[in-house]
């Protein structure tokens, strides 16, 4: 579950509210079929573009929830708009939104429809690093299993979206993680990172289910690495399928929040191509 979504259900345990969403689009428009927010009397959660269009939606919702009586009764709505000059917003596309009122009896069924897919995640080190980036994952469509050799590494308050685990031996995690995981290798430790790696590239010839293995390090700590795996067994096909140094091309700081924002959006690309694909 998001934080949005979170926020929403428990809002929703206190006051009405009416839910909108984008049920169709065509052409170009701020926001994709199925994106939401929630209208409360005093609050809004979420977002279905911003500008006009949301203005004039929270505007018709709110007017829902002012009437006397059950705010949360008298049946769903749809409304089509038209990005164009007449809403200040050029876009040229055309957006149905759907207007739900809906109320704490409705928390079970809202939490299954809008649950996102969640792509599984393993990130491998309770570091600096691996800290920012839990951190800016946080909002962003991930199931994060996060693991550490070192127990007392991970904070207390993590996003309801991250499970942490300690591992020892670190690789011997490997074997558990969720097929189509996309993996991180960021830990505390050279030696670590290389047996993580080579418990990745095991795996790979065993289920090849493994989409996105991603070092943190150098092309110097790469070439080390390259070596030590070639004599480990694996062949130049095997460890073409590594991707180190992690992170966008072009993004060159060292702080922990530049590296975890470089990275993330990596991860975003190729969450987008599996999405396409």
């Amino acid at each position: 579950m998001t934080p949005d979504l979170d926020v929403f259900l428990r809002h929703l345990t206190r006051a009405p509210a009416v839910l909108v969403s984008v049920s169709e689009t065509r052409g170009s428009v701020p926001r994709e079929r199925g994106a939401w927010m929630a209208v409360f009397a005093d609050t809004l959660v979420g977002t279905i573009g911003g500008g006009q269009l949301e203005w004039n939606a929270v505007r018709q919702a709110r007017e829902r929830l002012a009437r006397p009586g059950d705010p949360a009764g008298g049946g769903a709505w749809e409304h089509e708009a038209a990005l164009g000059p007449s809403l200040g917003q050029c876009c040229g596309g055309r957006v149905r939104l759907r207007f739900e009122p809906v109320q704490a009896a409705d928390r079970d069924a809202l939490r299954q429809r809008l649950s996102p897919r969640l792509t599984p995640l393993a990130l491998f080190g309770g570091g600096h690093v691996g800290r920012a980036i839990v951190q800016a994952l946080a909002p962003l469509p991930f199931e994060v299993t996060w693991i550490d050799s070192r127990d007392e590494v991970f904070p207390g308050d993590l996003p309801p979206q991250v499970h942490a685990e300690h591992s020892d031996p670190v690789q011997a995690a490997v074997g558990d993680l969720a097929p189509g995981s996309l993996v991180l290798i960021m830990s505390f430790s050279h030696a670590e990172d290389l047996d993580i790696v080579a418990a990745c590239l095991q795996r790979q010839r065993t289920t090849a289910d493994l989409p996105f293995v991603g070092l943190i390090g150098s092309h110097t700590k790469w070439a080390t690495f390259r070596h030590r795996l070639t004599e480990r067994g694996f062949g130049d096909a095997e460890l073409a399928r590594i991707t180190c140094p992690i992170g966008l091309p072009g993004i060159t700081g060292k702080e922990p929040a530049v590296i975890a924002a470089s990275v993330v959006a990596q991860l975003l690309l190729v969450r987008s191509g599996f999405a396409k694909g």
